[in-house]
């Protein structure tokens, strides 16, 4: 009904003006004209035309700024209208010397030009700056804050969040520590994330492709099995292009804990003393030790870095290099670790192929 209301209102607009715009003309052009009733007809038509395509622009506008409305988070709607009062109150308190000031006549558009301008540069520029801390001046509005009342509300846990990224997700370790009840809190799951891991389902590449579907199918499982304890998160930062730097100022604003595997990641978010809670850490901490001469059966899925080497890994994604075993890519095989090396980042095993296990096999 409204989007009818509005291209009808720009008709009947545009007829007015188009029937009307005739007795703008001069009498002298008005005297050739026989028909001035058929002018005024073909005019308004026109203008009836030009009211359509404009209602049209302005009806679709309408509707694709009222979607942006709805789909905003509350804290940046808010921080944007109050950007916008403040901006215009300063813009007005600005500017209202410039009128007390005498123009002479072929100068007094200048009141008027640089009253709008400035009033839209002003208003601009108070909701860029709200919307940057738009979190933070939304609890200053609201003693609250914004984490309390979802807490109020039922939505939140009193428990620090966690905020997931893209490589904890793809883990996949995150839906074994929910199930052992060890992770405490409400996990935030940012919008943002969620299109990075759609962007690499839909990847050229098979292996990424695999990732991001695997991803997908781990945050269906979890936000299924506990929905009350996953939100979605639709905080964005159209200001800051890099997913890393947008997770850091989330976990900032939210005061929640960074929950990742990424070692780049924590070190980052650690500079910017952000909570960091690193899976491979608590892996490292909690993962037997393999010692040298231990026994582990493995298949050898690719080539290493090195021609002869072959490349494995362990049920919890831990990395086997097996030295001589590139001649075995595709087969289970029983190796003799020789080696480890443990870091944030991750760990490797180094092995080397156990002869007299498989001759006895």
């Amino acid at each position: 009904m409204l989007d009818a209301l509005i291209v009808f209102s720009f008709i009947l607009t545009g007829a007015a003006v188009g029937f009307f715009s005739v007795d703008l003309l001069p009498d002298s052009a008005l005297a050739q004209v026989s028909n001035i009733e058929g002018l005024e007809s073909v005019t308004a038509g026109f203008g009836a035309l030009v009211g359509v395509a404009i209602g049209l622009i302005v009806q679709t506008s309408y509707r694709r700024i009222e979607k942006q409305i709805i789909e905003m988070p509350p804290d940046r709607l808010l921080a944007r209208a109050v950007g916008l009062v403040v901006g215009l109150l300063i813009a007005n308190l600005m500017l209202a010397p410039l009128f007390l000031l005498p123009f002479p006549v072929k100068f007094s558009f200048i009141k008027p030009v640089t009253a709008v301008m400035g009033s839209l540069i002003f208003a601009v520029t108070g909701m860029s700056l709200a919307e940057t801390n738009g979190r933070a001046l939304f609890r200053l509005v609201n003693p609250n804050s914004y984490e309390t009342l979802l807490i109020s509300e039922g939505t939140l846990k009193p428990s620090k969040s966690k905020v997931l990224d893209t490589s904890s997700i793809i883990d996949g370790r995150i839906e074994d520590l929910l199930k052992t009840g060890f992770i405490e809190g409400q996990l935030l799951l940012p919008q943002f994330i969620l299109q990075e891991l759609q962007r690499v389902a839909d990847s050229a590449s098979d292996q990424k492709r695999a990732r991001g579907r695997r991803g997908l199918d781990i945050i269906n499982r979890i936000r299924k099995n506990y929905p009350d304890r996953v939100i979605v998160d639709p905080a964005d930062y159209d200001d800051i292009n890099a997913v890393d730097s947008k997770l850091v100022k989330l976990a900032q604003e939210m005061k929640a804990d960074l929950l990742t595997t990424d070692y780049n990641l924590n070190k980052v978010a650690s500079v910017q003393q952000v909570s960091v809670l690193n899976i491979n850490d608590l892996a490292k901490a909690l993962r037997p030790t393999y010692l040298p001469g231990d026994d582990i059966e493995i298949r050898v899925l690719k080539e290493g870095k090195e021609p002869s080497q072959g490349v494995g890994y362990l049920n919890d994604g831990t990395m086997v290099v097996v030295e001589e075993g590139n001649e075995y890519i595709g087969d289970n095989l029983v190796v003799v670790v020789t080696g480890a090396l443990q870091t944030s980042a991750g760990r490797m095993i180094f092995a080397r192929p156990n002869r007299s296990a498989m001759a006895s096999s």
